[in-house]
């Protein structure tokens, strides 16, 4: 695949931002291989994503920082530019359910997603052989009831053992702790059925059975220390029939939570995601 840098900017909205940003690139004689622009007016604040085929670059990164930053500064730009070449480093965390994990391994291992999978924690060891046969290593951190501190200071010290870019809570059942949520904020991404608040609690999907519900789905979301309340990235639907079981929701909402899962994770492994305040811009 060619490699490309991936220009991301997000600022207060103003006029000429594109041209500048534009003139920049071409003075340097950067070939822009993707453009995307987006201005949420009542916020008052613009987004940009840019690919730029790297071989055409006059630059070297870091070049192009120390040029960059010039131009930012005068736009007030929060910014990032980002080598593809570089795959993220990501630890998948997991519990009992294992639909998830076994997806994005899959995806993973035919080259679907840009990244080094560098690890599986989870809180059950029956998923070991998924991950094993896929060569990646598998740490079981067991969370007692009674004080949970110590298993996610170990989940942290992990997560720091690998240098993890990115952690992917593929139905991981532990609810993060405000400090772990704070030192990695944008880089914990989560997956839950879409009842909440209405089907909280166990057995969600068996509660709108019972309602009658006629739309299920999940949520993709970063992790923050309001519980499920994080800036989400992408959602998944499917509708429900009269004839549907509850068994049968429970199958097709595992659908929906592996496929939202995996695109959010893919936008935000692409740089497609732009977190502002509690919302996301996300260029697909």
């Amino acid at each position: 695949m060619m490699k490309r840098y991936r220009l991301v900017v997000d600022c207060p909205d103003q006029i000429g931002l594109v041209a500048e940003v534009s003139r920049f690139l071409a003075e340097h004689k950067a070939s822009i291989t993707e453009a995307s622009h987006h201005t949420d007016h009542e916020a008052g604040w613009f987004f940009m994503r840019h690919e730029i085929a790297a071989e055409s670059f006059q630059l070297s990164l870091e070049q192009f920082k120390a040029e960059f930053a010039v131009l930012a500064d005068k736009f007030a730009m929060n910014w990032r530019i980002v080598d593809s070449s570089q795959k993220q480093n990501v630890v998948v965390m997991a519990s009992r359910e294992s639909h998830c994990l076994a997806d994005l391994l899959h995806r993973w291992h035919s080259g679907e997603l840009e990244c080094n999978i560098v690890a599986v924690i989870a809180n059950h060891d029956h998923l070991r052989q998924m991950a094993q046969w896929h060569g990646i290593p598998y740490h079981y951190v067991p969370f007692p009831k009674e004080n949970k501190q110590p298993a996610f200071d170990e989940v942290s010290d992990i997560i720091k053992q690998y240098e993890a870019d990115t952690v992917v809570l593929a139905r991981f059942m532990q609810i993060f702790p405000d400090a772990l949520c704070r030192e990695m904020a944008g880089r914990v991404i989560n997956i839950h059925h879409s009842f909440l608040p209405s089907f909280a609690g166990a057995k969600p999907y068996h509660q709108a059975y019972e309602r009658g519900v006629k739309l299920i789905g999940a949520t993709c979301h970063y992790v923050t220390a309001d519980l499920d309340a994080g800036p989400i990235i992408e959602q998944d639907t499917m509708r429900i029939s009269h004839s549907d079981s509850a068994e049968d929701m429970v199958r097709k909402g595992k659908d929906c939570e592996k496929n939202a899962l995996a695109r959010g994770l893919r936008y935000h492994l692409e740089d497609r995601v732009i977190i502002h305040k509690n919302k996301t811009v996300v260029f697909d």
